[in-house]
């Protein structure tokens, strides 16, 4: 996602194996390679990876012990309102706080005037998931950015009187004529220079090729709306440092950046965050709200706590309007020989954001040659910013609604076109994948969807008053991986502690953590305690972008191994230890016991070894190192197939069959995994038919800020869902084989729905969300 995460990572060569060897339940051939009958009997009773394990934090949940950022209390704790600009670009002439400030309970009100000391270096703003540019600097100065942007916050001494006193701020702007509509300002749009080149000259090649395809496409602005509101509660300690509980992706990230900020040091601010209501990509930066926190906690020297509105949520970041257009020429065959893609997003003033829209063809089809342009419009918004699959979510739309058109030009059946133009290597690197099974998605989504019965003519099939249509995309990913670091400490009692500052945003990270430790150790889940989301605990990167999984897991491995060790020194250290003269990779731990792999036999209770050495818990904690791997791409792989009804007088489309059939490595867990990529499907729904952030251009406001008039798919909406993963071994990308599905499940979805409104309709409609009025009024085919 960011630069320095972003790049291809695998974990290569001796290091690989010494942490397979020994290892239980990973069904690799270096561990069958190495394990007797009667301990490879034990590996299978013993294998938790793979298992539909239920969430462990499941019964939290539901029940409501599980607190999220607004839900810590602390003595003495005031609340704040944050009252937001009611321009888009501008200064701010005059604050009158005075009528708010009467009103009885009211502690103060913060503004750029009086607000506590912050840097003023563009570098204290800068987080891990920062673009180039002047990161924004809530009540810094008097400039007015955007529309929504905090001017005030009141703080009072409970949260009906400070939203009361925030109606009583009177503010005066010296305000500027925005711009905030990326249409109008394409033409003043930017090249990004990005990290992907092109392939011979794909000009040429597409002004000779036989067949032509031309078309631009549209997704307009969405927001991310997570079900918990940004919250921040800043507790103020009684030694004056700040315990910060705030709704974000990296509780690290955050805690660095508030020391930047407000420079403090790093044992004077922790940051708490065990549970996250959603985010999507929108909690990867700090937010507004803990800034705003964090000051009023310094100003009043106790306890703070901000709760932004649904409303005040619309400013801040949100994935970006595009363009994009593409140009595919190809033989009459099917055979591609020119792909241009050009993209156009929306960006800040302030800071160049953006996302690789255009190269995922160079990934998914054969083409001797290929242009990739992408540019940026800055205006006057807050800066956009990562949601579920960015760059692939949009430019995967637009690459696969073209690749449908061109089968239309072509006559061809759309499965069968990128069949033909298959890629078995990435062809923007020359490179080989870790392992690609997209030819076995296709196939297998196909034939549970029956794809063969599907007639190619459009209109031509029906129920009634409704046109059926039926249409496919392909779906992909990165399959990253950055480094993390875990601590093991196990208890005599048999019980085990595994803990990493990562986060768990609802995909099921707690539950993944403890089935790897209960692997690795030997143990029962319910014998694994997690703790994670703690600025405090062993160091973590943000959680986004899919590498959750993979990074925590090979962590939690390597320091799995390292204890192993030290329990093997000292049960070679007691008097004829029936573990003499192994090494460490020749152990694995089961039943509460250090066994030899060759010979279950010998064996040692873990309980006993710490006991002669007079310990109760022993320890460990280690990195997951991953080496930069530049021979082979990491990526997950998907095919959709979509079936879509759709009112013939109403123009009503619902979605009524999904079918997707997922490559991503070895799955930790199904059942997690699963519904990851149901929720990527619902989410494609959305963004297909439903979602859309429309903005006032007059004064840069967004008129839909609520989930009442930003729609997004309701029960109603989603029907028959069947998502179902491909095997996928892959021993190249990391020792268990793993890659995340997070992202997966969402690309691709939305070009199925709507090539499959085109074969009911026989209107191609390239703008989203695909609504009534644009299937009644606009005749494209």
């Amino acid at each position: 996602m960011t630069g320095e995460l972003s790049r291809r990572t695998v974990l290569k060569g001796a290091a690989a194996a010494s942490l397979i060897g020994g290892t239980v339940g990973f069904g690799t051939s270096a561990h069958a390679a190495t394990t007797s009958p009667a301990a490879d009997g034990l590996a299978r009773k013993l294998s938790v990876i793979g298992t539909p394990v239920s969430r462990i934090d499941g019964r939290a949940k539901v029940t409501g012990e599980a607190k999220y950022a607004a839900e810590f209390q602390a003595p003495d704790l005031a609340y704040g309102s944050v009252v937001t600009s009611t321009i888009a670009r501008g200064r701010i002439a005059a604050i009158d706080a005075a009528e708010a400030l009467r009103v009885p309970g009211v502690l103060d009100v913060l503004t750029h005037a009086n607000r506590p000391a912050m840097a003023d270096r563009d570098e204290a703003y800068h987080d891990d998931a920062a673009p180039d540019g002047s990161p924004f600097r809530p009540l810094f100065d008097d400039r007015v950015l955007f529309n929504g942007q905090p001017v005030a916050v009141v703080l009072a001494e409970d949260i009906e009187t400070a939203r009361f006193a925030a109606s009583l701020v009177k503010i005066e702007y010296a305000a500027e004529t925005p711009a905030t509509d990326l249409e109008a300002e394409r033409s003043h749009a930017v090249v990004v220079e990005k990290p992907w080149k092109g392939r011979g000259d794909a000009a040429s090649a597409f002004a000779s090729a036989p067949v032509k395809l031309e078309a631009e496409y549209f997704i307009p602005m969405e927001h991310h709306n997570p079900m918990e509101l940004y919250a921040a509660t800043a507790v103020w300690e009684s030694d004056g440092n700040l315990t910060v509980y705030d709704k974000t992706q990296g509780v690290q990230n955050v805690q660095r950046y508030l020391c930047g900020v407000f420079a403090l040091e790093p044992e004077q601010v922790r940051v708490v965050a065990p549970y996250v209501g959603g985010a999507f990509g929108s909690g990867l930066r700090p937010q507004f709200e803990v800034v705003l926190a964090a000051q009023g906690a310094l100003k009043l020297k106790r306890s703070v706590r901000v709760v932004l509105t649904r409303a005040q949520m619309y400013g801040l970041g949100y994935r970006p309007a595009t363009i994009e257009r593409l140009s595919l020429g190809a033989k009459h065959d099917g055979t591609l020989d020119a792909v241009t893609h050009e993209a156009i997003a929306m960006t800040s003033r302030f800071e160049q954001f953006s996302r690789h829209d255009t190269s995922w063809s160079g990934l998914l089809y054969k083409s001797a040659t290929a242009r990739y342009v992408h540019r940026l419009a800055a205006l006057d918004l807050p800066t956009s910013c990562d949601m579920r699959a960015p760059g692939a979510a949009t430019g995967v739309y637009a690459l696969e609604c073209a690749m449908d058109e061109l089968a239309v030009a072509l006559k061809m059946d759309p499965l069968e076109l990128r069949l033909r133009c298959y890629s078995e290597r990435d062809q923007n690197d020359d490179i080989p994948y870790t392992s690609k099974r997209l030819r076995e998605c296709y196939h297998q989504a196909a034939q549970r969807f029956g794809w063969e019965r599907r007639s190619a003519a459009p209109r031509s099939m029906r129920d009634g008053h409704e046109l059926i249509g039926w249409g496919m995309a392909s779906g992909i990913w990165e399959a990253l991986q950055i480094k993390h670091t875990a601590r093991i400490t196990l208890a005599a009692d048999g019980s085990a502690e595994v803990a990493c500052a990562t986060m768990d945003i609802g995909t099921g990270t707690y539950t993944v953590m403890a089935q790897v430790a209960a692997e690795m150790l030997g143990l029962p889940v319910e014998r694994i305690t997690v703790k994670l989301g703690d600025s405090s605990l062993p160091q973590a990167q943000i959680e986004g972008g899919s590498w959750g999984a993979a990074s925590v897991s090979h962590a939690i491995l390597r320091a799995a191994t390292e204890l192993r060790g030290a329990l093997l020194t000292l049960a070679q250290a007691t008097p004829n230890s029936p573990l003499a003269g192994l090494r460490a990779e020749e152990t694995i731990l089961a039943d509460g016991r250090l066994v030899a792999l060759q010979d279950p036999a010998r064996a040692v209770a873990t309980a006993d070894l710490l006991h002669q050495a007079g310990l109760p818990t022993i320890s460990k904690e280690a990195e997951s190192g991953f080496e930069p791997d530049d021979r082979h791409a990491h990526n997950t792989h998907a095919a959709i197939f979509a079936e879509v009804r759709v009112d013939e007088e109403l123009a009503i489309v619902r979605v009524t069959r999904v079918v997707s059939a997922v490559a991503a490595g070895r799955i930790i867990n199904p059942k997690t995994a699963h519904s990851q990529i149901l929720g990527g499907i619902v989410w494609g729904i959305g963004m297909a038919l439903h979602e859309e952030t429309l903005i006032d251009h007059r004064f840069g406001r967004v008129m839909n800020a609520n989930i009442a008039e930003y729609h997004i798919p309701a029960h109603a909406d989603v029907r028959n869902i069947d998502a179902f993963f491909v095997d996928e071994p892959d021993t190249v990308i990391n020792p268990l084989g793993v890659k995340g599905v997070g992202e997966i499940g969402l690309v691709g979805v939305a070009a199925a729905i709507a090539n499959a409104v085109y074969h009911a309709t026989g209107k191609r409609i390239r703008d989203l969300p695909i609504t009534l009025d644009k299937v009644l009024l606009r005749d494209r085919a």
